[in-house]
């Protein structure tokens, strides 16, 4: 018989979904009402020797801060000694980045998604966030193939624009970030 890992009696962790730079993602299940829940696991140590916990702080007051149909819902933030966990909404289906790869979306498709991302982009602006990472692979797609963005790691807030009103630190994937560069796009995000 297989052991499950329950976390603080609460939520039982299942499949890794994901692996990013300082966490990684797993399928979850809350145990009282059996509902499925990503949590995503970040190790403290690795952290704090980056010199991110502020980072990580920001990401969770971001996330409490951006409540809207299409952003990823935080749930619960948890920790021990040595982890971080966040619990979020799990959102089955996967990344807008698969759905295109597969080919070309059709036209009101494409316009769906499109103001699903602008409507919570302008959400997230109006509460002075700045998510400084879209990308496809942050667009994620529900049951429903509605849009959620994730992944507010590398927000920002008001307090930290400069007096010129930018941010004046360079963030975003580098493949990414070296494509709009190429199209004449300040890298001062």
């Amino acid at each position: 018989m297989e052991e499950r890992t329950v976390l603080f009696g609460k939520y039982e962790v299942g499949k890794l979904l994901g692996k990013g730079t300082f966490a990684k993602v797993y399928h979850g299940r809350q145990i009282a009402t059996n509902e499925s829940v990503a949590i995503k696991v970040i190790s403290k140590d690795q952290v704090r020797k980056e010199g991110m916990m502020e980072q990580i702080k920001r990401e969770i007051e971001v996330m409490r801060l951006v409540r809207h149909p299409n952003i990823v819902e935080l749930k619960e933030v948890m920790a021990t000694k040595t982890k971080i966990f966040f619990v979020m909404e799990y959102v089955r289906g996967g990344e807008l980045f698969a759905k295109v790869a597969k080919g070309k979306l059709k036209e009101d498709q494409a316009r769906k998604y499109f103001q699903q991302l602008i409507s919570a982009v302008d959400f997230c602006h109006s509460r002075g966030v700045s998510h400084r990472d879209l990308k496809p692979e942050n667009l994620l797609l529900d049951e429903n193939e509605d849009l959620k963005i994730s992944d507010f790691g590398l927000s920002a807030l008001p307090e930290q624009l400069r007096n010129d009103g930018l941010l004046h630190t360079q963030c975003g994937t580098p493949a990414y970030v070296t494509f709009l560069r190429g199209k004449g796009v300040r890298s001062v995000s």
